[in-house]
């Protein structure tokens, strides 16, 4: 019988990436996630039941002890950008990455590979830095050989980064960014799930990987070849930190106020988080050791950008025809 995998968030924007790539390694898949229904598209990675959805809440003990039973290793992808309701940072990042490596202990699983993030630091005035390196300190505590992965800000066609950028950008003529000349090292959403493959079929040796892309760039240079993609001309305009922090304040409250109604665009951790650098430390583990070559964002971004251009998939046409001389 094949060996079973669970995956926690298994249907989110890294989860799914990685499900696919072990259907494709011949392993039986269980994604946990909170709505099953909503994750259906996930079926079709491997063949008929080789992967399939399951009701899961890792607030929960026995919800998630009854979708480990007979799992040979876990992989746990549940994490939140900003609160909302009863997700909190700490119950979720803290909490439930602790659940999920105690009763992996518990029940026997071999393996086990986290989801963190560049920045993890559990000193940090962020709660979302801080939250998900006490999730590493749990997780290493109950489950001492795992792989834990810490990914720069990830790119792929489901992103919440570029498409929503790009998005923004049709709007009107200036696109505003927080900590435009903060630095980032964004690695594609496919290498990611390829190096928690290797943490779950034991290629990768335990310890902790920092995963970042072949290029560095600014915030501020990030929008701008992103504009360059979506062939439109734009001013990037910066928002002071300070400005930046009365918004999410502003946003905060809002948000508390409307039950969740009214979504943040950004939140006062999050200007937070921007004020740091987001890239690989010198002398950390990381995709060379693993033997994987990262994903430029040069030959990625066109697959899934190009719908944001003036004229869509018809703009490289219309280009061509601009240039046509009459005869």
């Amino acid at each position: 019988m094949s060996k079973l995998v669970t995956i926690y968030g298994g249907s989110g924007f890294v989860g799914r990436y990685i499900a696919r790539r072990m259907a494709k390694e011949g392993w039986r898949v269980r994604v946990a996630v909170r709505r099953p229904n909503e994750a259906i598209f996930v079926r079709p990675y491997g063949v008929v039941g080789q992967v399939e959805p399951v009701l899961c809440n890792i607030r929960d003990d026995a919800s998630v002890r009854s979708v480990m039973q007979g799992a040979d290793a876990v992989v746990n992808c549940v994490g939140i950008l900003a609160e909302a309701g009863k997700n909190k940072f700490d119950s979720v990042q803290a909490e439930g990455a602790e659940r999920i490596a105690r009763i992996a202990a518990d029940e026997g699983v071999a393996r086990m590979v986290q989801l963190s993030a560049i920045g993890a630091d559990k000193d940090s005035d962020s709660d979302y830095a801080r939250t998900k390196a006490l999730g590493e300190e749990v997780v290493l505590q109950h489950m001492p050989d795992a792989v834990i992965l810490r990914p720069s800000v990830v790119f792929g066609p489901e992103d919440q980064f570029f498409n929503r950028f790009a998005s923004m950008s049709r709007l009107g003529p200036v696109l505003p960014v927080v900590g435009a000349e903060t630095r980032f090292q964004p690695v594609y959403v496919d290498d990611v799930a390829q190096a928690a493959v290797m943490g779950v079929t034991g290629k990768a040796a335990p310890g902790i990987y920092e995963l970042g892309g072949p290029d560095v760039s600014t915030f501020r240079a990030l929008m701008q070849q992103m504009l360059g993609v979506i062939r439109r001309r734009k001013l990037i305009l910066n928002i002071p930190f300070w400005a930046a922090s009365i918004m999410g304040s502003t946003f905060d409250l809002l948000g508390k106020l409307s039950g969740g109604l009214i979504p943040a665009q950004v939140t006062r951790d999050q200007v937070r988080n921007l004020r740091r650098d987001n890239v690989v430390p010198e002398g950390a583990k990381g995709f060379a050791d693993l033997g994987i070559t990262p994903t430029s964002l040069e030959a990625v971004l066109p697959e899934y950008l190009w719908r944001f251009r003036p004229s869509g998939q018809y703009d490289a046409i219309k280009e061509s025809a601009r240039n046509l001389r009459a005869r």
